[in-house]
């Protein structure tokens, strides 16, 4: 037998009965299928009790930067500490200097260690320190400290404590590897979700794969989300995608429309009325936001509801409560609200319409819905859906100089106009091929009945589309399908009343 051998077994017999359980118990923790945080902080509590120790801290060593990171801090009561400086950085590094473990059972007396500040303010007496080595180099440290019994910490408690250092400098590789898969798998998950469709949104253009991506991170939050867009992109839809792919798919999930709808109605379908409330209130009701309870609440048009109900709208993500009409009684709800508008709400703050507290607290996560302009790649698979969901029965061929009609106009309407620019195109056409000439558009009657001249007819179509892409010639020009010297060339050739407009 060697003499390390024979040092090792002697070191061994130094460690007490209660000690070697619970280094038992540690190594078993160390070598269970995940080594979370909450594992590591009960290691350091038994560590602590058994040495009668009153703080315990195991830290990570950054060699490039010479800085520690707490990987856990507890005290004797088992809670946890959060600030480092509470703790020696002074024995910190002493014990990284010299890769051994250290021991100092009268700090206050011992010149080299007791003009550390955090020793003199935290009145530390007795510290015990061991490094924790990874591919033969100190990867961290553990520190146990205590302001009383100074003779407390002895060479056997270092022994012990260097027992538990050795079992984590052969758990480390295997907690680092689980960490990093952990790390792979979620970036792999979230790049699976990023990919994946969703069936209710039609559309593989950048802009859309966007939004799915942006729907996918929020969707697995309970964050307010705040879809912004046109009149016919879908909000709605994303809404409900949201709701879908949430934690909460399986509770209810309400929506209600909030423009051109009376004060009274809208706040009592949104949160009830106790019975005698007003004339006709012979019952109490229950509102949607006690009926979507642990679901989902759509609010669309959300900048049509008057400032009163925007203060009760703002309690309700605030304080997670609501009042029925009529009653005093509190109400607690659990709701995750998704709201929609197709209007400037930020404009409308600055214009003293809407409140600006609730507007940041609808405003939590915003997505934005692109305009069927945006995504004129799109137009051919939305118009495949769309036929074959009005013609299921009968396959109906489009042909190539009605898919160039589609993808060359405008779309004010977005996504619901095409739908029903489709839905009528099938009513006129008798047979199972698409021609132009079933494809209307709802025009604008100066436009259609327009009896002047070319050039005033140019004039008038770039000013309209230079207002609707508020000034923008890049969108206008790629609406008009010529390039941006056109555009530029025009206003020019037009004058100043066109480029101001």
């Amino acid at each position: 037998m060697n003499n390390n051998s024979a040092e090792n077994i002697e070191q061994i017999r130094s460690i007490t009965r209660e000690q070697f359980d619970t280094l038992y118990h540690i190594s078993r923790t160390l070598n269970s299928v995940a080594v979370e945080d909450i594992l590591i902080e009960e290691s350091l509590d038994l560590i602590i009790n058994v040495l009668n120790a009153e703080r315990g801290l195991f830290v990570k060593y950054n060699e490039q930067k010479d800085s520690f990171e707490i990987i856990a801090a507890r005290n004797i009561e088992k809670e946890n500490i959060e600030d480092l400086s509470a703790f020696s950085s002074g024995v910190l590094k002493r014990v990284i200097e010299t890769s051994q473990p250290c021991l100092f059972h009268d700090v206050q007396s011992d010149p080299n260690i007791s003009q550390f500040e955090s020793i003199q303010i935290h009145n530390i007496k007795s510290i015990l320190g061991v490094p924790i080595f990874r591919d033969n180099k100190v990867w961290g440290v553990l520190l146990i400290d205590s302001r009383s019994n100074r003779k407390e910490f002895t060479e056997e408690n270092l022994v012990f404590l260097d027992f538990f250092s050795n079992l984590v400098s052969l758990a480390l590789d295997k907690i680092i590897r689980y960490q990093e898969l952990q790390n792979e798998n979620t970036i792999l998950r979230n790049q699976l979700q990023a990919s994946k469709k969703i069936p209710q949104l039609i559309g593989d253009s950048p802009v859309m794969q966007n939004m799915v991506s942006l729907i996918h991170k929020v969707a697995a939050t309970d964050a307010t989300v705040l879809l912004l867009g046109e009149s016919g992109t879908g909000k709605e839809i994303v809404a409900n995608a949201i709701h879908s792919l949430s934690r909460r798919n399986a509770k209810p999930y309400l929506a209600q429309f909030c423009g051109s709808i009376p004060d009274t109605l809208l706040e009592s379908e949104l949160f009830g009325y106790k019975k005698g409330a007003f004339t006709g209130a012979s019952t109490d009701k229950k509102g949607l936001f006690e009926v979507a309870n642990s679901g989902t609440f759509f609010l669309d048009e959300i900048a049509d509801i008057s400032m009163a109900l925007q203060a009760k709208l703002l309690r309700v993500l605030q304080n997670k409560e609501i009042i029925r009409l009529g009653d005093t009684q509190v109400i607690k709800v659990d709701v995750r609200v998704v709201a929609a508008t197709n209007k400037d709400l930020k404009l409308l703050t600055k214009e003293s319409k809407f409140r600006e507290d609730l507007f940041y607290r609808l405003n939590v996560f915003p997505i934005r819905v692109p305009p069927l302009r945006e995504r004129r790649g799109d137009i051919p698979l939305l118009t495949k859906h769309f036929i074959k969901q009005f013609s299921p029965d009968k396959e109906i061929f489009i042909s190539s100089q009605v898919l160039r009609l589609l993808e060359d106009y405008n779309w004010p309407g977005n996504v619901r106009q095409l739908e029903n620019v489709l839905h009528r195109a099938l009513i006129l056409c008798d047979s199972d091929k698409l021609m132009p000439e079933h494809v209307l558009f709802e025009e604008a009657t100066e436009d259609i009945n327009f009896s002047g001249t070319l050039r005033e007819f140019e004039k008038i179509l770039l000013q309209k589309r230079l207002k609707e892409f508020e000034g923008n010639r890049t969108a206008t020009a790629r609406s008009l399908g010529v390039s941006v010297r056109w555009v530029q060339l025009k206003i020019k050739e037009m004058g100043e009343d066109t480029a101001n407009v």
